[in-house]
């Protein structure tokens, strides 16, 4: 891939900080292409924030007796440590922001405008105590495509968009033992079926840039005729819709994402020095920005479905992204993470305990990318000892040893191996073959190699070497590692040609936090 590459991990709702299971699938996944990207000499940005528009900001201030505006800020704040804490730089983190007001209402106003969306009624779970219809996180029920049980909007588990109105014995997630009832409402909704031939075509074209279960769900969605997208709401919370037939409503949040993708784009350049005409530049038709999603398998309806739908709706105004990397579930102790019943480690937490290099990358090995993985302390602590820490601290030491003797030679034997180690490591970090588990597998196999060998004087330069060319592949892994033992991080794919290198002293790692 060449030219700009604008890199996304969705927002998560402002109702919590970050636990593992998020960290381990699109965050860590996201940050390390990223650094890759930029280590080959892409110009890259990344990008994230926390969305506070979703009702579940309602419903979980609601169960832990806060307000919402103070459980945004709170979030807000956690959120941000967190990525901190784990090496995690994003360079344009959006929030609760008017500008991002702005860009939303002038995405949907355009579309408005040009006769995109239509009036119909729709039917909606209400509750006669509160006199509210009840939409996504406020109301939870069967899944009419896999029956699994879950709130409206998005299903977890089959990643299907859920009407509300179509939930199996939907109730209230607040008020659980309120009676609920049907009531129909008139919303504005983007009628999906007018599209569903693009966006089935612009998949089947990109369907090698997919893993096996988003491929198979998005070729489910497209194989039968697309429901009509609310692109507004009967409540109150979120971003007003500017719309007179529909007065009193908000924008869906899940009607946001390419909007939100937009605004978080610009503000990701403009972090790194770029002026730009306008918060949708970097999208426009011929722009030349290549963009690459981390997310989660439950986030490809809004971002990848109904997101193209919308963006198509703008008749050749924006290029359609066509890179989707998603994750399963990241489970602990076999069962999925969950805020609510405190089952959850949470990384900024773990992060004072034990550094982030080994956090990185045993998330790296077990990161979910095909199936449900599982996370324990025990493992950390043993496979990060076993296969980076021990190894790595032995191959240090030789590498010492030879420190102040230098330069020495590189053979054209060390320079052919350092070059075989290249392209096995970055095979891992690009989009067509894009693999944590195999990127830290393989890094593990190299430090192993490298422990086993025994330098004398007539190899000492090609250890030395090797050493250098790993680290510089693990860099993206291992950042602080990388930070302390190298004078910059690039990685030269076009084969090493050093005959001569000067050793430097290297780190060790540590199995605690200082």
């Amino acid at each position: 891939m060449t030219g700009r590459v604008v890199v996304i991990s969705p927002a998560p709702t402002a109702n919590g900080d970050l636990h593992l299971g998020h960290l381990a699938g699109p965050f860590l996944a996201a940050d390390v292409y990223t650094r890759y990207s930029r280590a080959v000499g892409r110009e890259a940005l990344l990008g994230t924030g926390v969305q506070d528009t979703p009702t579940y900001v309602v419903t979980t201030a609601h169960r832990l007796g806060t307000t919402p505006a103070e459980l945004v800020a709170r979030s807000t704040r956690d959120v941000r440590a967190t990525l901190a804490a784990m090496g995690i730089a994003i360079d344009g983190f959006t929030g609760v922001e008017e500008r991002f007001i702005k860009v939303v209402r002038g995405f949907m106003e355009r579309l408005h405008a040009a006769g995109k969306f239509r009036l119909e009624t729709m039917m909606f779970p209400y509750s006669p105590r509160t006199g509210q219809y009840l939409v996504d996180g406020y109301v939870r029920g069967g899944c009419p495509i896999c029956l699994a049980d879950g709130c409206a909007g998005l299903c977890e588990s089959c990643a299907h968009p859920i009407a509300a109105g179509d939930l199996i014995n939907p109730r209230s997630t607040m008020y659980p033992d309120d009676p609920v009832q049907l009531r129909a409402a008139q919303v504005l909704v983007l009628p999906m079926e007018e599209y569903r031939g693009k966006i089935r075509d612009h998949f089947a074209d990109h369907c090698s840039m997919m893993r096996p279960h988003m491929a198979q769900a998005v070729a489910d969605m497209v194989s039968r005729p697309l429901p009509d997208f609310p692109v507004t709401y009967p409540i109150s919370w979120g971003i007003p819709a500017p719309f007179p037939e529909v007065a009193g409503q908000v924008i869906n949040p899940n009607a946001e994402p390419m909007a939100w993708s937009m605004y978080c784009s610009a503000l990701s350049a403009e972090r790194r020095g770029a002026v730009l005409a306008g918060d949708d530049e970097l999208w426009l038709t011929g722009a030349g920005s290549s963009v690459v999603y981390f997310l989660g398998f439950d986030n490809i309806y809004p971002f990848a479905i109904a997101g193209t739908a919308m963006l198509l709706a703008h008749d050749g105004r924006y290029d359609l992204p066509a890179r989707f990397l998603t994750n399963e579930f990241y489970e602990l102790d076999n069962a999925k993470f969950s805020t609510s019943r405190g089952h959850a480690v949470w990384g900024r937490e773990l992060a004072a305990e034990v550094p982030r290099d080994l956090i990185r990358f045993h998330l790296a090995a077990t990161s979910p990318e095909f199936q449900r993985t599982d996370f324990s302390r025990e493992a950390l602590v043993r496979v990060t000892r076993s296969r980076l820490v021990e190894p790595w601290n032995r191959v240090a030491a030789r590498v010492d040893e030879w420190v102040d003797r230098g330069p020495l030679a590189v053979s054209q034997r060390s320079r052919a191996s350092a070059a075989r180690i290249i392209e096995r490591v970055t095979g891992s970090y690009e989009l067509s073959r894009f693999s944590l588990n195999r990127a830290a597998e393989t890094l593990a196999e190299q430090l192993s190699r490298l422990d086993r060998w025994a330098p004398g004087p007539a190899d000492s330069g090609d250890f030395c070497h090797e050493v250098d060319m790993l680290l510089r592949c693990a860099a993206p892994i291992l950042i602080d590692l990388a930070r302390q033992a190298l004078p910059d991080t690039l990685i030269p794919i076009a084969g090493p040609t050093a005959t001569e290198i000067a050793p430097r002293r290297m780190p060790r790692l540590r199995e605690r936090a200082q």
